[in-house]
């Protein structure tokens, strides 16, 4: 709904919802986008402060004039490819609602896989201890907390301002108590501390170097480089992790990673050299090859 196109229409005709819903939904999949009746829904919901079941109901009501010009911002924001995630400030996740924004990584529903492997592996009422790398948003150990009140979880992040947001979803989801966020790279933030861990989870960084250009504008110029990037063959982080696990791992603890599909092999072979066992590689719903988990069992 550009200013242009307001203003050519009389004002008889008037911006109902059902009307901005279909010029926004035509002139998103104009820009390339690829699901626009959805994202004009989203958009627009998100404009009027209501639940989309809302637009509907109200489906011949005129917008305000404050409604019409949030929507006209977020539609060319939208049309300039800034994530929808980050206009609407948050993302379904696990079924429930996470707050991101430009300094965490916007949830993907390949990363519901991880959660599931790990449920797997997590005991229902065993009081256990995991470890997170990369807590970003914090859906990852939040969605473990919430699926497991035994857990107890130490969840890591490089940014800081990733780890305010991942804060408050935890307090948003009553979860703050049993979840301890802490700053720095991969383990080194818990190697100092005698306890060790049950398990060890992480969605890591694992995009190579190379592909940068090869990705989507919302990716490439909006997510956060340090949550994408991970060296020429994209297993930095992993080595990271790696290098530290059999120092806080339990024997018999398990590990768990998000990788893409073609690096699963790589990773496997990684996991039997640091003395894993067990290890296998799970499909995500789109039958890839997307986690790969073991357990860590040291040389007697």
């Amino acid at each position: 709904m550009s200013s242009a196109a307001a203003s050519s229409n009389s004002d008889t005709d008037g911006w109902t919802i059902q009307r901005i819903l279909e010029w926004t939904t035509g002139f998103l999949r104009q820009k390339g986008i690829e699901s626009p009746r959805v994202e004009a829904e989203l958009l627009l919901a998100f404009a009027r402060k209501c639940p989309r079941i809302r637009l509907y109901t109200d489906f011949q009501t005129l917008l305000t004039e404050h409604e019409r010009s949030t929507m006209r911002e977020l539609v060319q924001r939208r049309a300039r490819r800034e994530p929808l995630a980050y206009l609407i400030g948050s993302r379904e996740f696990y079924g429930r609602s996470f707050e991101v924004g430009p300094a965490v990584l916007i949830p993907r529903p390949e990363t519901e896989t991880l959660v599931d492997v790990c449920l797997e592996l997590i005991p229902q009422s065993t009081s256990i201890r995991i470890g997170e790398v990369g807590a970003g948003s914090g859906c990852i150990s939040i969605s473990l907390a919430l699926q497991r009140p035994a857990a107890n979880i130490a969840a890591s992040d490089i940014s800081e301002q990733a780890l305010q947001i991942a804060q408050r979803n935890a307090q948003k989801h009553g979860v703050a108590d049993r979840i301890r966020f802490a700053h720095g790279s991969a383990l080194q933030p818990f190697l100092n501390d005698p306890e060790l861990l049950d398990g060890i989870v992480s969605n890591p960084p694992y995009i190579r170097d190379d592909e940068k250009d090869s990705l989507a504008p919302e990716i490439r110029d909006h997510e956060p480089p340090q949550a994408l990037y991970a060296g020429t063959d994209g297993l930095d982080v992993v080595r990271l992790i790696l290098n530290h696990a059999p120092q806080k791992l339990k024997p018999g603890g398990f590990i768990a990673f998000e990788l893409d599909p073609s690096q699963c092999p790589q990773v496997c072979q990684m996991l039997l050299d640091c003395g894993c066992t067990d290890i296998q590689t799970h499909t995500d719903l789109a039958g890839l090859s997307r986690v790969v988990s073991a357990r860590f069992q040291p040389a007697s």
